[in-house]
């Protein structure tokens, strides 16, 4: 079975090439099966490898990817002049070589690209990097200005799956009252969470006005998406973008 991945349809300059992964085209047996694109997860390196390599392949990709080392915080890294992909969240580039990545398994993937296409940026938003500003620190680090950016939300758990604490609706609701919307009760006492409207409101606070989405389920497609939540054991998808050579600048 060949790689199956999802093509943004956001408005982006078409300098700006996304896509995001979904479960198969891989060689990982399971519960990592097919296309696990995650290290450290407890699949076989050697199949992490050849799925990366797989992927290269069929996108043609000026580079392998940015690996980051996901922590659910606010780093951004400045791919343009840090060679390591280290601990970090997000990631941002002028270069027309680097490919950010972000690996996922229900946190929310986000794109983005500036209007001209000059600048684009990916962001790993689970709940704890959403509520700690990680889309923020990523616009800031573009430097682009928001009313002009495009923004994409990849796959996530929809609502519906995402049962939380009443610990983390207050810690939305500390920042803005209006993130109540968010949240819904359910029969347990406990909230059912929205990360996709949580993720729209801090975007629009920030002025950034182009904002499509994948509106996909990770829990809710088995066949599809990998999902930690419905799964525990299991692969990761990746969102990736990188800019074509034609695009404003060149490589670095």
């Amino acid at each position: 079975m060949s790689i199956e991945w999802l093509t943004p349809a956001w408005g982006a300059p078409a300098a700006v090439r996304a896509i995001c992964t979904l479960r198969s085209g891989g060689v990982s047996a399971a519960p990592y099966a097919s296309l696990n694109l995650g290290a450290g997860v407890g699949d076989e390196p050697d199949a992490v490898a050849e799925n990366r390599r797989r992927l290269r392949a069929a996108l043609a990709l000026p580079s392998e990817p940015l690996w980051l080392q996901q922590a659910h915080g606010t780093g951004v890294l400045a791919a343009d002049f840090e060679h390591s992909p280290g601990p970090a969240d997000a990631a941002v580039t002028r270069c027309s070589d680097k490919v950010l990545a972000i690996t996922v398994a229900d946190c929310m993937p986000v794109l983005f690209a500036s209007e001209d296409g000059a600048v684009i940026g990916a962001a790993h938003a689970g709940w704890r990097g959403l509520a700690a500003g990680v889309l923020e620190a990523t616009i800031a680090a573009m430097g682009a200005q928001p009313a002009g950016v495009h923004a994409w939300l990849g796959p996530a758990i929809g609502a519906p799956h995402f049962e939380v604490g009443g610990e983390v609706r207050a810690r939305f609701l500390a920042d803005d009252v209006r993130a109540a919307a968010g949240f819904s009760a359910n029969a347990r006492g406990r909230w059912q969470c929205d990360l996709a409207l949580l993720a729209r409101q801090r975007l629009a606070r920030l002025g950034v006005q182009r904002v499509s989405a994948a509106e996909r389920c990770t829990y809710a497609d088995v066949a599809g998406c990998y999902s930690y939540r419905r799964d525990g054991r299991t692969g990761r998808m990746a969102a990736l973008i990188w800019r074509s050579a034609g695009g404003p600048s060149g490589a670095c």
